[in-house]
């Protein structure tokens, strides 16, 4: 792929498919430790790279003349800050160098290298990892290249594909069945009953899809305080069924083992909302709401048995679309293989054409009289000269593989400047 001293491609690191969780720990650098990394390598001769660092990988992409040999100082380097003995990090890291490492790198930036297919987090990671290397003076021009290609098949397998379609994780599959339900959510109330972790994650999740009037409430004291830190009105517990019919999604979180919203309760709330329909996300454990909400018209229940069921769905779908996210991949490859030659050519271009220009100034020099019929004439035999010479000597030395040589020769100049559609009657 490259020419011979030019930088190469590689990526080097551990991921969640070639070392255990344990190591990961151990290999993992945190964000402030990251340009003195950055540092290191750059002392060792490594002068573009970037760093990304997750719970799935610990991983350094960059580019290198000697691509092997600084494969071994990251190696090394991550030994001497884990503490892992070497042999440990080479069992469980990989090393990808070339064409290899550009497919690689592409497919980390596109999410088809992640635990999670699509999860779009990733690419915001690679984002900042290349922010950060320019601010260390660790990005050339070269490596830029790279990150950009990489960035536009991101965009392409995020357009082009339905790998970021459908939801994966329980709180995402909350979001996408209230969208489902109401459309634009920054035209709904929702109200969050109690602190469990999961309330709070699928708040996260629908306030990214738009909602923004969100309120907490619950048996707890803790409530007030927990929904002034998370942005988010506070409402007295006993004000839960006027609550209610003010809200069009409902998740609750507390995990009493209690019936905290009945189907009761819910009757009232819909007849005073004259039926507009609620979305009830029962998140707790043990449950939170009464099963018959839903039998309820207007009411729809969803508990976290069904909203993983809409989680897996979600899984499978994406999973079927990563083979279109591979083809556009490997498409990107072939694209940069395509430029990178196209570069890698100009410099024999250049010459052939400034040895063209010399032979048309000689010609000039050696014969100023000649008429253009006999100058082009005299300059067509000193062009040909070389080529001509070159293949007699070619097929002089058949006997020790000079006809495949003569051959390959031939091929070259029939494609530089024959017709090669015309190739066979001449």
């Amino acid at each position: 792929m490259s020419a011979q001293g030019d930088a190469r491609i590689f990526a080097v690191g551990a991921n969640h498919r070639s070392s255990g969780a344990l190591l990961r720990d151990r290999l993992f650098i945190d964000e402030a430790m990251m340009p003195r990394t950055l540092d290191r390598l750059r002392t060792a001769g490594l002068g573009q790279a970037i760093i990304l660092s997750t719970c799935d990988r610990i991983e350094i992409q960059g580019m290198h003349p000697d691509a092997e040999r600084m494969a071994t100082v990251i190696r090394d380097d991550f030994s001497a800050t884990s503490n892992v003995g070497g042999d440990e990090i080479i069992d469980q890291s990989y090393a990808h160098f070339d064409d290899t490492a550009v497919r690689h790198i592409f497919a980390v930036a596109a999410s088809l290298d992640s635990q999670v297919i699509g999860e779009p987090q990733v690419l915001g990671q690679v984002h900042a990892a290349h922010r950060l290397s320019v601010d260390c003076g660790m990005m050339g021009p070269e490596f830029e290249a790279v990150l950009q290609a990489a960035y536009g098949v991101a965009k392409r397998v995020r357009t082009e594909t339905q790998i970021t379609r459908r939801p994966v994780s329980i709180a995402s599959a909350a979001a996408q069945v209230a969208q489902d339900l109401h459309g634009d959510l920054s035209r709904c109330r929702v109200l969050i009953i109690g602190l469990g972790e999961i309330g709070e994650l699928i708040h996260d999740h629908m306030r990214q899809a738009g909602l923004r009037d969100a309120a907490l409430t619950g048996p707890s004291q803790r409530v007030e305080g927990a929904a002034r830190r998370a942005g988010m009105h506070f409402t007295p517990f006993e004000d839960l069924a006027r609550e209610l019919a003010m809200s069009d999604i409902v998740v609750s979180a507390a995990g009493t083992g209690q019936r905290i919203v009945t189907a009761d309760v819910v009757e009232g709330v819909l007849r005073a909302r004259r039926r507009r329909p609620i979305l009830f996300l029962d998140g707790g454990v043990p449950s939170d709401m009464d099963a018959a909400i839903e039998r309820h018209d207007g009411a729809y229940l969803y508990t976290l048995d069904d909203l993983e069921q809409v989680a897996l769905e979600g899984r499978t779908q994406r999973q079927e679309a990563s083979a279109d996210a591979w083809r556009l991949v490997d498409d990107g490859v072939a694209a940069w293989r395509r430029r990178r030659a196209e570069r890698d050519a100009v410099p024999a271009v250049i010459a052939l054409r400034a040895y063209f220009e010399q032979a048309r100034q000689d010609v000039r020099a050696e014969h100023p009289n000649a008429d253009a019929d006999e100058a082009t004439r005299l300059l067509v035999n000193r062009l040909l000269h070389r080529p001509s010479t070159a293949l007699r000597d070619l097929a002089a030395n058949e006997e020790s593989g000079g006809e495949l040589n003569r051959l390959q020769v031939e091929r070259v100049l029939r494609t530089l400047f024959i017709d090669p559609s015309n190739e066979e009657e001449r």
